[in-house]
């Protein structure tokens, strides 16, 4: 389990900077309104994705 628990921290890490450089490069490309929505969206799944990481460390 604890090999399992690493995997998945890991691709927790990964979706969270994957997902900070794509917010990062749609910025260029979208209007304000629609690149404020989109860090938005992005912050809350970070949120969720650090509970999830919490609750695995438990």
């Amino acid at each position: 389990m604890p090999d399992e628990k690493n995997e998945i921290e890991k691709l927790i890490d990964n979706m969270i900077s994957s997902g900070d450089e794509f917010v990062v490069n749609l910025k260029t490309v979208l209007p304000n309104s629609l690149s404020e929505s989109v860090v938005m969206f992005h912050e809350s799944n970070v949120t969720n994705l650090k509970k999830i990481r919490e609750f695995l460390n438990k």
